[in-house]
């Protein structure tokens, strides 16, 4: 399908709403551009920033818009279902923040409706585009490390982001906000193949201190299909003043016929400054040295966005003016996601191994 007129309706006007509807107000493909908030002041304040021709505190009414033509959900992640299924109800292209929900439920609600509508959905694992991983899935599509058997990926973040996080949806776990990123990417990079089985352990500490659920640590060893044993490990807990702007993170793969090692921990553009340098996602937090490019949307610089995702919004905006394929997280890959993250959780709680696929009714 291709649209020479896109009217793009945004559903949140929160720190990733705002920067996608900023990124779809430059577009040269869109000539309407509408925003919804359930504060209505808020999308009132984005809707003048980045030029939109409608606001309105209602969901519904922005996904109806006759201008509209496809819809970017990018409320807080357990309200993404309804405006998801209204737009797919109407024929409208979706982009949805990871992940696709919160339980397996609601995963397959939106499946059954996709499939019912023949619609077109798709998930924001934005870290498919950051240039280092799309580099090495480009390795893997020709199949240069042979089989994959073994692999690793950690993600470190300090906790004056996760607690930030944790204030909007105490729900947002490390494992199901963070760590799921890295599920996608290991299952984009093993294409074709599935996780199995879970072992998980955790670590409480800070995060129990200040009144949440949720551990410090969190360890797994994920196997997949045909055998190969993945570990994966999330700390959101390093100390406030630690230099990283977002995730700092590493990935290894181990194959029959080669390795492949991504180092993304930022260490090779540092700043530091008596005037502190400002985080983009906390803003009243600041270190003296920083991580340039660790901020895990991206930066602004010199009047333009760059990073994992403005190449993601650009890429599907580019994909609903011309038809060009996408390397989108599928909603169906999507739920595999959700589904390991879930059965991590479950794997912590219980310190038995758990296997996959889970019941639904999770």
């Amino acid at each position: 399908m291709k649209q020479n007129n896109i009217g793009i309706a945004v559903i949140g006007a929160g720190r990733i709403g705002t920067l996608r509807a900023r990124l779809a107000a430059k577009h040269p493909s869109v000539g309407f551009l509408a925003i919804a908030d359930r504060d209505p002041a808020r999308a009132r304040v984005l809707a003048e920033q980045a030029g939109a021709h409608f606001h309105t505190g209602s969901n519904a009414e922005a996904i109806a818009h006759p201008d509209v033509t496809a819809v970017i959900v990018s409320t807080p992640e357990q309200e993404h279902t309804e405006p998801i299924l209204q737009a797919l109800r109407l024929g409208k292209p979706v982009l949805v923040e990871k992940p696709i929900g919160f339980s397996l439920p609601e995963a397959d609600r939106i499946l059954t409706t996709l499939y019912e509508t023949k619609g077109d959905l798709r998930v924001g694992y934005s870290r498919r585009y950051k240039e280092c991983f799309l580099r090495a899935k480009e390795q893997m599509r020709h199949d240069r490390l042979g089989k994959v058997v073994g692999g690793t990926a950690r993600v470190y973040n300090s906790r004056a982001q996760a607690f930030a996080i944790l204030k909007r949806d105490p729900h947002a776990t490390p494992v199901m906000d963070v760590l799921t990123y890295y599920v996608d990417l290991m299952c984009w990079f093993l294409e074709g193949n599935r996780p199995v089985e879970v072992v998980a352990r955790g670590q409480y500490g800070i995060f129990r201190d200040a009144g949440y659920n949720i551990h410090d640590v969190t360890w797994a060893i994920v196997t997949f299909a045909d055998g190969a044993v993945i570990n994966l490990g999330v700390s959101y807990a390093l100390p406030s003043g630690y230099p990283t702007l977002g995730q700092s993170d590493r990935v290894e793969l181990l194959g029959t016929e080669g390795t492949m090692i991504i180092d993304d921990d930022h260490m090779d553009h540092l700043l530091y400054s008596e005037r502190g340098v400002p985080h983009a996602y906390v803003p009243e937090h600041k270190v003296k040295m920083a991580f340039l490019g660790s901020n895990t949307a991206g930066d602004w610089a010199v009047g333009d966005f760059w990073g994992p995702l403005g190449n993601e919004t650009r890429a599907w905006l580019d994909h609903l003016a011309t038809g060009a394929p996408t390397v989108h997280t599928t909603p169906e890959q999507a739920r595999i996601n959700l589904e390991t993250t879930i059965a991590i959780e479950r794997a912590v709680a219980s310190g038995q191994s758990v296997r996959l696929p889970l019941q639904a009714d999770v």
